[in-house]
């Protein structure tokens, strides 16, 4: 059905990116730095957290007290104690290549990043406030494999295991956005749009220059705090290995609460994004725990090929200082998120059944609004399991009928990199048609945690073939939630279990706790292994002692 005339194809494919030279316009990316939700002008840092939303009332149609933004025909806005802040991603749909453990190069369908690159190239979040979003670039041009490109001549990252960051490049503004003239020339349009007359109007050049065959596996990281307003723009750049693939994308929030169905990225009641253009999807942040994102277009096919990635949100008692226990009462009064066991059966995080008076200094950080400080960590690692069947890769190059129903893994990732690369530390980089060096695999899967610390271990499974199971070694896996959902009953009593391996389904995600706060057991210089007992996934293709395996190191 999606195979089209090998001889008109790249023909036209190229004619759409004419269009896109000549007219500027159908790629476009959003960043408001104030909304209806977030008037105020400044809403480029998290802000503390001290109890609900208040609001008050202003004239619907008119400007909102202290700033531009119109009053709702409800006739109240936020103010004074506005929680939350506005942040921002931007991301390419295209195609590229990844190196697996046995040093193959495998073609993948894959989301790349266009903002945040020197952040998603440090193993970070590419999640941005509007400040640093709508920041155009001021180096010298970009180039095909930037950060890679600009990365090459100073700290020469390609042998794996002997990078040391941080890295040269350190813009993270959207690429491509560049100031409107037309606007700035018109008092009227001026005055809407920021002063450096960034609006949203892009260069298409260095989108392409940037985006093409710049996928990452997994997909870039994104996380947010609760409260937050997300907007994350799609810019479909085109799979350059398969011009006869007029391939739509979208982006599909996995088990996400509160996307409307407009963005919920399921294209029978949302929409899809074709080639040459941009979609901006917009979230409120809700609870929070760990989610994951996917292209919801041919999903067997998409999802195989590598359009996956994980997303979480951080919750508001990281952002509150005293009592716990009072500051989860403070949140249920915020009837957006409020959570009474005693009218909602579906309420799984009540005030807990022991007060145990934990206290935050503004400085701890917690896996959910627990109450009782129960899920506190000090650091914390995302973990997306995805396996590859490399016939199926190599099939979806060649313009040959894929088989699903043979479709078998035999690559087993964690965080798009097979054991030893999974302990290779900086990102990875392969070499694509281009002949430029991309960071398609820049996130590793060394769990480093502090001498009497505790790892957050936020795990999702995005295979599409197998069940995957990881063990622990040494240290037990206390589980405190499953897909995103804390581990409490209605009682508020914690239903927190410690087990030695977990297993997960594809489209299952949850959240894990390592205690190594016991230094007699946990001393410095401690290793220990995260692997999967499935012994036939411990492998690279053919080649034994490889794929789902990492290093816990206690230093």
């Amino acid at each position: 059905m999606k195979k089209q005339s090998r001889f008109w194809s790249p023909i036209l494919f190229v004619c759409a990116f004419a269009v896109v030279g000549a007219n500027a316009q159908s790629f476009r990316v959003q960043c408001p730095a104030s909304t209806i939700t977030h008037p105020a002008a400044n809403n480029n840092s998290e802000p503390h957290y001290t109890g609900a939303t208040s609001f008050a009332a202003c004239t619907p149609g008119k400007p909102i007290p202290g700033s531009s933004v119109l009053c709702p025909a409800s006739g109240v806005y936020p103010s004074g104690n506005v929680n939350g802040a506005i942040k921002c991603q931007q991301v390419s749909g295209g195609d590229g290549y990844a190196t697996m453990g046995d040093g193959t190069q495998t073609y993948t369908f894959s989301f790349g990043p266009l903002s945040g690159l020197a952040d998603i190239a440090n193993g970070l979040p590419g999640t941005e406030f509007p400040n640093i979003f709508n920041t155009p670039y001021t180096g010298a041009t970009l180039q095909p494999g930037d950060p890679a490109t600009a990365d090459k001549a100073s700290d020469s990252p390609y042998l794996q295991g002997n990078f040391s960051g941080p890295l040269s490049f350190n813009y993270n503004g959207a690429i491509g956005q560049v100031p409107d003239a037309d606007c700035l020339a018109d008092p009227a349009c001026k005055s809407q749009i920021l002063a450096n007359g960034i609006d949203g109007h892009v260069d298409p050049r260095q989108i392409m220059d940037v985006g093409v065959m710049n996928g990452n596996i997994p997909a870039p990281l994104m996380a947010l705090d609760e409260d937050d307003e997300f907007f994350l723009t799609l810019t479909n750049v085109g799979m350059i290995m398969r011009p006869d693939l007029f391939e739509q994308h979208t982006i599909h929030f996995h088990g996400y609460p509160n996307a409307s169905a407009f963005y919920d990225g399921v294209p029978d009641a949302s929409v899809a994004i074709n080639i040459g253009g941009s979609f901006t999807y917009y979230y409120l942040a809700p609870d929070a725990g760990t989610y994951f994102w996917h292209c919801h277009i041919t999903p067997p096919e998409h999802l195989q090929m590598g359009m996956v990635g994980q997303i979480y949100v951080r919750p508001r008692q990281n952002r509150w200082s005293g009592d716990l226990y009072s500051g989860l009462q403070a949140q249920q009064m915020d009837l957006r998120t409020k959570c009474d066991s005693s009218t909602d059966i579906l309420c799984s995080n009540p005030l807990p059944a022991v007060r145990t008076n934990a206290t935050n200094n503004g400085t701890q950080k917690y896996a959910y609004n627990d109450g009782d400080g129960s899920t506190r960590y000090d650091v914390e690692y995302p973990l997306q399991i995805h396996g590859f069947d490399p016939n199926f890769h190599f099939v979806g190059m060649t313009f040959n009928p894929e088989g699903f129903s043979d479709m078998r893994d035999k690559y087993f990732l964690l965080n798009g990199r097979s054991y030893p690369d999974t302990v290779s530390t900086g990102p990875q980089a392969t070499q694509t048609v281009d002949g430029a060096m991309h960071y398609a695999q820049p996130l590793n899967s060394i769990i480093n945690i502090p001498v009497g610390g505790r790892a957050l271990l936020r795990i999702s499974d995005l295979d599409v073939t197998e069940y995957q199971t990881l063990a622990s070694l040494g240290i037990p896996m206390q589980v405190i939630a499953l897909n995103a959902k804390l581990l409490r009953d209605q009682e508020g009593n914690n239903m927190y279990y410690n087990t030695n391996s977990i297993t997960l389904g594809g489209g299952e995600s949850l959240d894990l706790i390592l205690d190594a706060s016991d230094t007699n057991k946990y001393p410095s210089g401690s290793v220990f292994y995260l692997y999967t007992p499935n012994l036939d996934h411990l492998s690279n293709d053919a080649e034994n002692f490889g794929g789902l395996m990492t290093e816990v190191r206690i230093n």
